[in-house]
């Protein structure tokens, strides 16, 4: 009987720990997503903020300002900084990147309430919440294994990549069309199979806080990509031109 009830307590307890690892991810998750937006925001709606990303040349042609060109950049390096880091980065130095990081693509992201409506950008926020927000419950909550569906995500997302170079200079409409369909499918998918690594490093157990400290982090910002990837192919499809 005692027996019994311990298994059953640390059964309890490593649940407990599970629920409130993922909590914390989500909850470092909504807090860049919030400065993102929030950023994004200011500039795009502030002509004199966004000056500072785009000229304009004494015969009317808007370029991307030096600053403008480090915005766009800045977070790539940042993320790769951040992977390549993972063991010798303080917690202190990982959390003021990855708050840099959410700034930045806040700041990179204001040109999109030139492009679009912000009605329409609203609008595929909440459509991108809601698909993210079922997904990520199924990745949670189901009991199949995700990971082989994970690679051949892995691949498309590669595929997609590739191809996006291409239409580059093709400029292709159709294949562009192609591409934003993919990318909703594949970022999708990605947000239940990330969930769900998620959920099984908070089955693990690991005791060194820092080490923790770190992952949740790093996995905060792998469902932020999935979840921003996701809002800005939705985009293609709703988000009507200004």
């Amino acid at each position: 009987m005692y027996q019994f009830n311990n298994n059953y307590d640390q059964r309890v307890m490593s649940q407990e720990m599970t629920r409130s690892f993922v909590s914390n991810v989500f909850l470092w998750m909504f807090a860049a997503l919030g400065l993102t937006a929030a950023t994004a925001f200011l500039f795009g709606t502030n002509a004199n903020l966004m000056s500072l990303l785009i000229s304009v040349s004494p015969e009317g042609y808007a370029k991307i300002s030096a600053l403008g060109w480090i915005v766009t950049f800045a977070p790539l390096i940042i993320v790769f900084t951040m992977s390549a880091g993972i063991n010798r980065l303080s917690v202190q130095k990982t959390v003021i990147l990855y708050v840099a990081y959410s700034i930045l693509m806040g700041m990179s992201l204001s040109f999109i309430f030139w492009a679009y409506t912000t009605a329409s950008i609203f609008k595929t926020f909440i459509i991108a919440s809601g698909m993210f927000g079922v997904m990520a419950v199924l990745g949670y909550t189901t009991s199949t294994d995700l990971t082989k569906f994970g690679s051949f995500l892995f691949m498309a997302l590669i595929g997609v990549i590739i191809a996006t170079l291409v239409n580059f200079f093709m400029h292709s409409a159709r294949l562009d069309y192609i591409i934003s369909i993919a990318g909703v499918l594949i970022f999708t998918g990605l947000t239940a199979f990330d969930v769900q690594k998620i959920k099984q490093i908070g089955n693990a157990g690991i005791n060194d806080g820092d080490a923790m400290a770190k992952i949740t982090i790093h996995a905060a910002l792998t469902l932020y990509l999935d979840f921003l990837n996701l809002f800005l192919y939705l985009l293609r499809f709703f988000g009507r031109r200004d």
